[in-house]
């Protein structure tokens, strides 16, 4: 054992952990806390008898992630509109660091705790079935099973995006100068049929409280956008991979920080990712991906503006009993309790 592991403060392991933390929780400040809680309590455990400390570590990690699962479980079903996970991105890279993109980062969202657990232990991070076993707490056979079940939930996901970073960056390019500018015939040529649009704010901030399913659906909410942004025009911050999708980041309405990331599908745009919840961009302050979001505060007070009345107008009547758990094209969205099992 180094004394590097005995010190609270390990980069690498620690950056290790996080990523662990947030692909089971989907939230950067609580993989953040889970992280700092295994620090503490490796600090105050008997660390002459840990042979492995990474291998205790994550141990911890993950029985830390289960636990805050039950509790985040019963925190969404509660939840106001779709739910969609923290967004975070690498300026410099096209994909995932993991190979995990958004929409399954939302299809974890339907697996059981011990599922998502076993799946992202084995297959993403790499650990055998015995070290998930001594993760977890279950046999090995049983956790290979559990990773069985959920590669199969994964596969009915959807699809990957695997364009390359520059096409995708130009797709999201075209996106944002069709949508803002009332481009209707642009942006048609870009959304496929079954375009489904999810908007996270949580009750927070102005947001759709049902997907937006279809082209005409979706032309109609563009259409009614374009009025409202030519009134207030967005605040382009920068083009960026979000958690593997191309996408940009956004000031809409004044001060309401806004991330929007694409799912491509054969040149077309299939879904749209648009984070609006102030409490999931806090993270984006200490991230460098502008000194513009920097600078604003993560605790911008809810009112009512002229964007509620934009939502308002093209929701459509029965649209909050629309099914949440999957669009038509496949795509699983997280939100309320329609998701958990």
């Amino acid at each position: 054992m180094t004394e590097t592991y005995a010190h609270p403060v390990c980069p690498e392991l620690r950056r290790r952990l996080t990523r662990i933390a947030y692909r089971m929780l989907g939230s950067v400040a609580d993989a953040e806390d889970v992280v700092q809680e295994a620090w503490l309590r490796w600090l105050a455990s008997d660390r002459q008898s840990v042979h492995e400390p990474e291998a205790f570590l994550r141990t911890i990690v993950t029985r830390l992630c289960l636990n805050e699962l039950k509790s985040a479980r019963r925190q969404r079903e509660t939840y106001i509109g779709p739910w969609l996970p923290e967004p975070i991105f690498d300026p410099g890279t096209g994909g995932a660091i993991d190979d995990i993109t958004l929409p399954l980062m939302i299809a974890l969202e339907r697996l059981s705790p011990l599922e998502r657990a076993a799946f992202l232990l084995h297959d993403v991070f790499g650990m055998s079935f015995d070290e998930v076993s001594k993760a977890i707490g279950r046999k090995a056979v049983t956790c290979r099973k559990l990773a069985s079940r959920a590669r199969i939930q994964i596969h009915k996901a959807g699809p990957r995006f695997s364009a390359s970073q520059e096409h995708g960056l130009k797709l999201a390019a075209a996106f944002f100068t069709a949508s803002r500018s009332g481009d209707m015939s642009g942006l048609r040529s870009l959304l496929a049929e079954d375009i489904v649009i999810y908007a996270d704010g949580g009750g927070q901030v102005p947001a759709s409280r049902a997907p937006a399913v279809g082209l005409a659906a979706a032309t109609k909410l563009f259409g009614a956008l374009a009025r409202y942004f030519a009134r207030s025009p967005s605040r382009l911050i920068r083009y960026l991979a979000i958690d593997g999708l191309p996408g940009f980041i956004t000031i809409e309405d004044g001060d309401i920080v806004q991330t929007t990331a694409l799912l491509p599908r054969n040149d077309r745009i299939v879904a749209i990712y648009v984070t609006r919840n102030p409490q999931k961009l806090k993270h984006l302050r200490h991230s460098g991906a502008s000194p513009l979001v920097s600078s604003l505060s993560g605790g911008l007070p809810r009112r009512r503006t002229a964007l509620d009345e934009v939502h308002d107008l093209v929701a459509e009547p029965g649209s909050s009993s629309h099914s949440r758990n999957t669009s038509p094209a496949g795509l699983p969205v997280g939100n309320t309790g329609a998701l958990r099992s």
